[in-house]
């Protein structure tokens, strides 16, 4: 059976096409490094890189999840020492102007040392991290406390939490009457100092030793919070570590299944250009140098 000129035409033109373009794919496995480089390469593998892809970029949210956790519990820490702090030299002064040598004129000045510390300890409440409230529970763009409502709680009652794993959430954010004590109680860090504040501008005695009784437990209180917080920080270290050993793992995964062994991948480059080159020749020979005019 005869063939005809078409025939032979289309038919070089394909093995030509069909050994160019595996050539093409050669070379882009070794300008990308992968041997993977669209879903008909390797389904299977692409399905699996692709798994692999998305477990990393978890893996991501979840270590920025902790560095705000991380931020959040540091902040937190600092102000509640700082407060600790204030508070254990409200004590002193406290005893200080307990003391029989001590008269009106002395306490008064002390109140107002008192009225400084209030307002340190009104600024600490309302630290904030990147704009929101630490003490304030979720509500993180209302500021918990101010002088202007009575020191009056102004957060909700839910701790704020950073996600750091699946199903897995820590409170790094605190609820502020956890923190300073209920509103008007008597384990309220504002009114205790109010009290004191009162008591000393009135001379009054017994009102600086229970404010000394109030802030005994008030600092008790913070020093279990700070090491809270603490254990906490510790927490968040130990996920970030497995954290980090999974990317490792999850990484290591998708270079054996995505790269490409560059050197097989160059021989193979090799062999497709000396095939190319071939179906060129033959093609020549087939069509008497005429094929490229045909194309």
């Amino acid at each position: 059976m005869r063939i005809s000129n078409q025939s032979i035409y289309s038919s070089i033109k394909f093995n030509l096409a069909s050994t160019s373009d595996s050539m093409l794919q050669a070379n882009q496995v070794i300008s990308s490094g992968k041997r993977i480089n669209r879903l008909s390469d390797d389904p299977v593998g692409q399905v699996s890189v692709m798994s692999l892809r998305s477990s990393l970029e978890n893996l991501e949210q979840m270590e920025r999840n902790i560095n705000v956790g991380r931020s959040w519990l540091n902040a937190g820490e600092t102000a509640m020492s700082q407060i600790q702090d204030i508070l254990t030299d409200t004590k002193v002064l406290c005893i200080e102007m307990a003391n029989a040598t001590q008269n009106a004129s002395t306490r008064a000045i002390a109140a107002e040392e008192v009225e400084g510390s209030l307002e340190q300890i009104l600024s600490l409440a309302n630290t904030q991290v990147d704009g929101r409230y630490i003490f304030s529970g979720t509500t993180t763009d209302t500021a918990p406390y101010s002088s202007s409502s009575g020191y009056v709680y102004g957060g909700n009652d839910t701790e704020f939490e950073v996600n750091i794993a699946k199903g897995i959430n820590v409170a790094v954010g605190r609820v502020g009457t956890d923190v300073f004590g209920s509103d008007g109680g008597d384990d309220n860090i504002f009114q205790t100092l109010t009290d004191l504040q009162n008591s000393l501008s009135s001379n009054d005695i017994p009102g600086i030793h229970t404010a000394m009784e109030e802030l005994d437990d008030q600092m008790n209180r913070l020093g279990s919070l700070i090491a809270d917080t603490g254990a906490k920080e510790t927490r968040l270290d130990v996920k970030e570590n497995i954290i980090q050993d999974l990317r490792l793992v999850y990484t290591d995964r998708k270079s054996t299944v995505e790269d490409a062994d560059m050197a097989e991948a160059v021989m193979n480059l090799k062999a497709r250009e000396t095939a190319y080159q071939a179906a060129l020749a033959s093609a020549s020979k087939v069509m008497n140098l005429s094929l490229v005019n045909f194309l």
